[in-house]
């Protein structure tokens, strides 16, 4: 077997798990994660306390509540349908639940919202206690195999627990021992009631990433007065509700793989005892494999991994792995990043749009004879599609590889993850009997003179060169050249254009190639059509930088000899410039797109052909519109 530690029985308290993957409390989809090979499937959560622990509303009931507790049941029975165990997460809020009165917390304050946080006393901390522990019985009686219990992220128990949030002077406030006490007086009660044979399992932070917060050095003392009741511990990082955390609980492109390696890693050998597993951007078999032969952890979790491709674990399993579709990082799955409008997986279609993509392939009723035109994002998983589901598929792109924008996004340092999606759609395209014809420029005779049945326009789009009087001199380049020979750019540099696609070319020429960086943006947003976290998470960055400077609210007038003149704030400025890279965006070539209607009946357009969007959307429309032909 490729992946032996991977795949290897392990023992947790009397439970046996048949392999060392945890399909993290991420959604309420459980039940293509237990198909897909996950040992044990943490489904959803169950708050503690009606009316005051959820993050989502102050109606949410229990999961043991008389109207939800056979749901709840389901998903023990579709865990054991496909051999995988069911554990349920035990949260409880705090501060931060949506109630219908007031919140508990540590300390007493009113909330931006208005709600008042009431600081918890002592018979309230043994009541709520005690919740946890009825929540972990219920979990026992009705058939969970384990319970998973979340101290991390800045909820109740890590309120407690961080001197982010937890200002008192009493016996439960100050030192670790102090701020511990009401965590482990909410184990010990659940210890308790389920007994020693029973899987307890505790989610914490290693440390919460921003100023004030608790410190690993304290996770791991209390994680040492914890392990008397427990029997594993989970490492994550962050916080949830403050954003400035939430990029390290949920990471982007701009962190390293597996970032709370290092806190699981001494975990482990300070507490040898625990089974402990680590959480956040294990990418790929290769590196479960790695770190559980290495001794690091004993189990590994995934939660967007399995977002992108629930099948993650059967596909490993089976040697597969160059079948795993790759998680990009990209948070659109994210409720918090998207503010809700947009949630979906870059790379899954069929997450959130479960009734628009099916989950098997639907064979056409008769094979027809699709023509392509991109063979970019769009483009490819159009063809894949319309190729697996039995049609005659002839790509055409014009220049003399496939993967489209891809080919240059993937050339930027902080894209490891879209180079591992470019990887992945390559090899999904190779597997299919597709007639792919490179450096052809297609035209409306090229495509009749091939009788297309189906056309599918996605085409991608083309840079924007602004009107900007001097754009044509020899140091100014644009975006691509930029990104694919970075040894052509001079020291001082000023970028037009301060989207998605300017603010990284600057974040890599600042940080790694050691140039003087100006970004030059027209609005008040630096990569505005970034969501919420992942501008954050590329602020953060930015911040760090002593050689970038970003003018928002700029305009560009005139590019003079090695210099560039703006105006901002109605102040006309001029920026030294060895090298200026246009980066004002792309625009389709409705001309040309709209000049390949009428060729045949079935005419679809898909991705940035359309408009610029995200990959998101090149993969959702070009997997749907082949569904489509038929």
């Amino acid at each position: 077997m490729e992946y032996p530690h991977l795949f290897s029985p392990i023992q947790f308290n009397q439970l046996t798990l048949r392999n060392r993957i945890v399909a993290a409390p991420i959604g309420e989809l459980y039940e293509p994660k237990a198909r897909g090979g996950a040992g044990l499937v943490v489904c959803g959560h169950t708050i503690v306390e009606p009316g005051r622990s959820s993050f989502a509303s102050g109606e949410e009931p229990t999961a043991f509540f008389k109207y939800e507790v056979e749901k709840t049941r389901q998903k023990i029975r579709t865990c054991h349908r496909y051999g995988a165990r069911a554990s349920i997460e035990i949260f409880h809020a705090g501060q931060y639940a949506r109630v219908k009165d007031h919140a508990w917390g540590p300390c007493s304050f009113t909330r931006e919202d208005n709600v008042e946080v009431k600081a918890l006393d002592s018979p309230e901390m043994e009541r709520i206690a005690g919740l946890f522990a009825e929540a972990a019985q219920q979990a026992k009686t009705l058939g969970f195999d384990a319970i998973f219990l979340h101290f991390g992220h800045g909820w109740l128990a890590a309120q407690f627990l961080s001197p982010l949030f937890n200002h008192r002077t009493d016996e439960y406030g100050g030192s670790l021992p102090n701020r511990a006490r009401f965590p482990l007086l909410i184990l010990r009660k659940i210890r308790a009631a389920v007994g020693p044979d029973f899987p307890v399992d505790m989610r914490i932070s290693g440390e919460e990433c921003v100023p004030g917060s608790i410190r690993f050095e304290d996770t791991l003392a209390f994680i040492q007065m914890a392990e008397p009741y427990i029997d594993g511990v989970q490492i994550s990082a962050g916080l949830d509700i403050n954003h400035e955390g939430n990029v390290h609980m949920a990471t982007t492109n701009f962190k390293e793989h597996m970032p709370n390696l290092k806190w699981a890693r001494t975990v482990k050998k300070t507490c040898p005892g625990l089974v402990v597993s680590v959480v956040g951007a294990i990418m790929n078999p290769s590196e479960a494999e790695q770190i559980l032969a290495n001794g690091d952890v004993d189990l590994v979790a995934f939660g967007r991994a399995f977002i992108a491709d629930p099948n993650w674990p059967n596909k490993a399993r089976e040697g597969r792995t160059c079948d795993i579709v790759p998680c990009l990082r990209c948070l659109q799955c994210y409720h918090i990043a998207t503010n809700r409008q947009n949630v979906g997986c870059s790379v899954n279609p069929r997450y959130c749009n479960e009734t628009l993509i099916p989950e098997r392939m639907i064979p056409a009723e008769q094979a027809q004879r699709v023509v392509i035109v991109g063979a970019g994002p769009a483009g490819l998983n159009a063809a894949i599609t319309a190729s697996r589901r039995g049609h005659e598929v002839i790509v055409l792109e014009k220049s003399g590889m496939i993967g489209g924008a891809l080919i240059t996004i993937a050339q930027e340092y902080y894209k490891e993850d879209i180079r591992s999606y470019r990887d992945y759609l390559a090899n999904q395209f190779a597997q299919c009997d597709i007639d792919l014809r490179l450096n052809t420029a297609a035209d409306r005779s090229i495509i009749e003179a091939l009788h297309p049945q189906a056309l599918i326009i996605a085409c991608g789009a083309q840079p924007v060169t602004p009107p900007v009087p001097g754009i044509d001199q020899s140091f100014v380049v644009g975006f691509t050249e930029a990104i694919h020979h970075p040894e052509r750019i001079g020291k001082q540099v000023v970028i037009i254009g301060g989207g998605t696609i300017g603010a990284e070319i600057g974040l890599e020429l600042a940080e790694r190639e050691g140039r003087q960086v100006t970004i030059v943006e027209m609005t008040d947003t630096l990569a505005s059509q970034g969501n919420l976290l992942y501008r954050i998470a590329l602020r953060q960055k930015l911040d760090s930088l002593t050689t970038f400077t970003a003018l928002t609210q700029t305009r560009c007038v005139r590019i003079g000899n090695q210099e560039v003149e703006v105006i901002h704030q109605k102040e006309t400025r001029k920026l030294k410039a060895d090298t200026v890279i246009i980066a004002a965006g792309v625009r389709p070539d409705r001309a040309f797109v709209n000049s390949l209607y009428g060729i045949c009946p079935q005419t679809f357009e898909a991705g940035d052909a359309l408009q610029p969007r995200k990959i998101q959307e090149a993969v959702f429309e070009g997997t749907g519109v082949a569904l489509s032909v038929g």
